[in-house]
């Protein structure tokens, strides 16, 4: 059974996006899922690897032009 330890849930255009921080057995994780149109797909990322895509998206938000909103 996972317990959840943290929740944000963002939309972005007609898409809705959940980060939900959760433990089980095997450790902490971070599932990210879109839902669009009823339709979710999902990723997984070990507690492990949160400091990697917190620096990864740092890299990636310097190179994009603006802030994304228009």
């Amino acid at each position: 059974m996972d317990n959840e330890l943290a929740s944000e849930k963002f939309q972005v255009e007609r898409k809705v996006f959940f980060l939900d921080l959760r433990e089980n057995q095997r450790g902490r994780f971070l599932r990210i899922t879109e839902d669009v149109g009823g339709r979710r797909d999902a990723i997984v990322i070990p507690a492990s690897g949160l400091r990697t895509l917190q620096e990864a998206l740092g890299r990636v938000l310097e190179a994009a032009p603006g802030d994304g909103e228009e």
